[in-house]
C-alpha cells in the first residue's frame, strides 16, 4: 500500500464527551483506549480494493457540481481509495447504524459556508444509506434539514458566510463618522449580532459544528476599495476602521460568548478548522486550476500553504491562527481537519464542477469530507 504522511504534530486534538456520558463514540479518543491520540496527524494510505461502501453518486442530496463520478472526473473513483490513518491510533470505518443509535433524539447543526454544507451532505448520504425513513424538515433559519424518523435524529445546515449579520452599506446624506473618512459604500458587518440564519440554532441543537474563513479573504467578493468590510459594534461603526483580520477576531469572540451563553452546558460545540483550497497558477478568477490526480507529498504541502511563501492558498493557515486564538479558554472544541485535507489536491471537482473556472475549493462527494465526519 502507498502512504503519504504528515510530519507535523498538532498540540490540540479533538476531545469531547458525548451527550450521554455512559456512551462512548468513535469521535472520542478514549473510545479507542488512547486518550492522547491526535487524529489530525497521520497519512493517507492507498487501498486499491476500497469500494463505495459508505454511499455512492446516487445520493440525491449531493450538489451537482460536487458529484465527480457522475460528472466523469478522471480520478473520481480513485478519490475514496485513499484512507486516512492517524499516526498513533486507529480510525475505524464510520458505522452509520451505531451513529444513529448513539445519537437518537439528537439535533445536529452545521453552521457556516458551503464547505460546511459539503460536510453536512456527506453525513446525510452516509446515514441515508442505512435508514430510508427520512423526512425533509428545516429548523428555524436552516437552509436544508432532514429528520431520520425512526431515530428522531435531525441534521441541518445553516448557511452563513461570516457568522455575523452583514449587508450592503451606503453613505448617509446627513453624514457620519464613516462618511467623514470618505467612505461611500461597502458592507456593514455587525460583529456582535449573529446572522439570522443561525441565531436560534444554539437553543435547538445538541451538537453544533461551526466554520468560517473563505469569505474573509475574498477580495473578489468584498473589494477593499470599492466595497470594503465596515465593522459595527453595539450599532456604531468601529472607529478607526479595522482590517478584516481584526474584524474576524471580534466576530469569533462574540460568537463564542453567544454560543456559550445560549447552549446548555453539556451540549457539544465544535469549530472546524479551515478547509484548504488547492489553486495552482493563480486564484479562481485568475485562471487557477487543480489538475493533480494524487495527494501531495509533505514538501509539496508546505509549498502550497506555508505562511512564509504567502501563496494563493495562504489563507488556510492564516484563518486557523485566528480560530485557535479565539477558542483559547472557551468550551468550544477544535475539529482539526486542515492538515489531513492539505494533502488532497486531487480531490476537488476541478473542471468537472460545471463552472467557468476550476473548482479547487469544494470537495468531490464521496470524498475527503467523509473523513471529516469520521
Amino acid at each position: 500500500k502507498t502512504s503519504i504522511s504528515s510530519s507535523t504534530t498538532h498540540p490540540q486534538f479533538l476531545r469531547f464527551k458525548p451527550i450521554d456520558a455512559n456512551l462512548t463514540t468513535r469521535s472520542d479518543p478514549s473510545a479507542t483506549g488512547d486518550s492522547s491520540c491526535d487524529y489530525s496527524d497521520g497519512s493517507w494510505v492507498y487501498d486499491p480494493n476500497a469500494g463505495f461502501d459508505r454511499y455512492d453518486s446516487s445520493c440525491k442530496e449531493i450538489f451537482k457540481g460536487w458529484n465527480c463520478i457522475l460528472n466523469n472526473k478522471s480520478n473520481g473513483r480513485d478519490i475514496i481509495k485513499w484512507r486516512w490513518k492517524p499516526r498513533n491510533c486507529d480510525l475505524p470505518p464510520f458505522d452509520p447504524l451505531q451513529f444513529l443509535h448513539t445519537y437518537r433524539d439528537t439535533n445536529i447543526g452545521f453552521i457556516g459556508d458551503s464547505l460546511n454544507r459539503n460536510m453536512f451532505v456527506s453525513l446525510f448520504c452516509t446515514l441515508k444509506r442505512v435508514s430510508n425513513d427520512v423526512k425533509k424538515w428545516r429548523p428555524a433559519g436552516a437552509d436544508r434539514g432532514f429528520t431520520f424518523l425512526h431515530y428522531n435524529l435531525t441534521i441541518a445546515y445553516h448557511r452563513t458566510n461570516l457568522l455575523a449579520r452583514y449587508g450592503r452599506w451606503s453613505a448617509n446624506g446627513n453624514g457620519g463618522k464613516l462618511e467623514a473618512l470618505g467612505y461611500k459604500e461597502g458592507y456593514r458587518i455587525d460583529v456582535d449580532v449573529p446572522e439570522s440564519t443561525w441565531e436560534k440554532a444554539p437553543s435547538f441543537h445538541d451538537i453544533l459544528i461551526f466554520n468560517t474563513g473563505h469569505w474573509w479573504w475574498a477580495p473578489s467578493k468584498f473589494d477593499p476599495v470599492k466595497s470594503p468590510l465596515l465593522f459595527f459594534e453595539k450599532g456604531l461603526p468601529v472607529i478607526p476602521p479595522i482590517t478584516p483580520d481584526l474584524g474576524l477576531d471580534k466576530v469569533l469572540n462574540h460568537v463564542i460568548r453567544f454560543v456559550e451563553k445560549t447552549m446548555r452546558p453539556d451540549a457539544i460545540k465544535l469549530f472546524r478548522t479551515q478547509s484548504p483550497r488547492h489553486f495552482e497558477g493563480g486564484d479562481w478568477d485568475q485562471g487557477g486550476s487543480c489538475q493533480r490526480l494524487q495527494p501531495l507529498l509533505p514538501e509539496q504541502v508546505e509549498n502550497f500553504f506555508s505562511l512564509k511563501n504567502n501563496g494563493t492558498n495562504v489563507e488556510t493557515r492564516l484563518v486557523n491562527q485566528h480560530i485557535y486564538n479565539a477558542l483559547k479558554g472557551s468550551n468550544v472544541h477544535i475539529l482539526d481537519i486542515t492538515r489531513m485535507s492539505e494533502f488532497r489536491a486531487d480531490a476537488h471537482p476541478s473542471t468537472a464542477g460545471g463552472k467557468i473556472h476550476d473548482d479547487c475549493m469544494h470537495w468531490c462527494l464521496p470524498g475527503v469530507t467523509d473523513t471529516w465526519n469520521d
